[in-house]
């Protein structure tokens, strides 16, 4: 599941765009959400239903597309010389539930990975809200790498912007526990040969709604206005409390 992300960067006078930071990498971003979706999503989803059509039986199908997920996450370990502590916990989770699925005979079981997978990347997001900063704001710093110290600075200064923050942390945090929550249910309660395609639907509905509340939050409390401030100097905590009408 891809985290939340502000839009592009509004634009800046001619007059002051030495003095802005430089706008962030969306297309880098956009190409490393769309390997996402295709290698967590797609590749699993259209591989379980090409097996399946040639004849094999669910779990040899569901264990073969299943892969795609543990391959991508190999493979940025390798690119990026860098295994986190989630994508440890992705793979042994991919490797229990085939042990598991396979000493069972259930392919049911194979199916409730991914519900497994979302309600410890919740649990994870929730977890974080302990820490120094939580995983949304360290997520945006890694979209904006030109503007840390700005963050920072606002982080540090602006009590209403870590609020904010924090609220996202609690909501994207709750919201895949509901996911996951569905995701299990929909494993054990519908017909086998449904479910990956469900799955597929489940992503894009998740990520699209917890988008949208996340767009409508930074906007009407005026994040977008601090974060993107005209001139690209860094919003003080008295411009912070502007009117939400007033243009940013």
């Amino acid at each position: 599941m891809t985290f939340p992300t502000p839009p592009e960067q509004p634009a800046i006078a001619p007059a002051d765009r030495e003095s802005a930071a430089p706008p962030p990498d969306t297309s880098s971003a956009g190409r490393g959400f769309v390997v996402t979706v295709a290698f967590d999503v797609v590749i699993p989803a259209a591989l379980y239903y090409i097996l399946r059509g040639a004849g094999l039986s669910e779990i040899p199908s569901l264990l073969l597309s299943g892969a795609a997920p543990t391959v991508h996450t190999l493979y940025s370990a390798v690119r990026h010389r860098k295994l986190d502590a989630i994508g440890v916990f992705v793979i042994a989770l991919l490797i229990g539930g085939t042990a598991a699925s396979l000493i069972t005979a259930s392919p049911r079981i194979v199916l409730a990975r991914s519900g497994l997978v979302t309600a410890c990347a919740g649990i994870w997001l929730l977890v974080s809200l302990a820490t120094a900063q939580p995983f949304t704001f360290r997520a945006l710093k890694s979209l904006l790498p030109g503007r840390t110290a700005l963050l920072d600075r606002l982080w540090e200064t602006d009590r209403g912007f870590r609020r904010v923050w924090h609220g996202l942390t609690v909501l994207w945090g709750l919201g895949l526990l509901v996911d996951a929550l569905v995701r299990v249910f929909i494993a054990f309660a519908l017909p086998v040969d449904a479910v990956p395609a469900l799955d597929g639907v489940l992503y894009a509905a998740t990520w699209l709604v917890l988008q949208v509340i996340t767009q409508i939050t930074l906007f009407r409390t005026g994040t977008l206005a601090k974060m993107f401030p005209r001139g690209g100097t860094a919003a003080t905590p008295a411009r912070a409390e502007i009117p939400r009408n007033e243009n940013p």
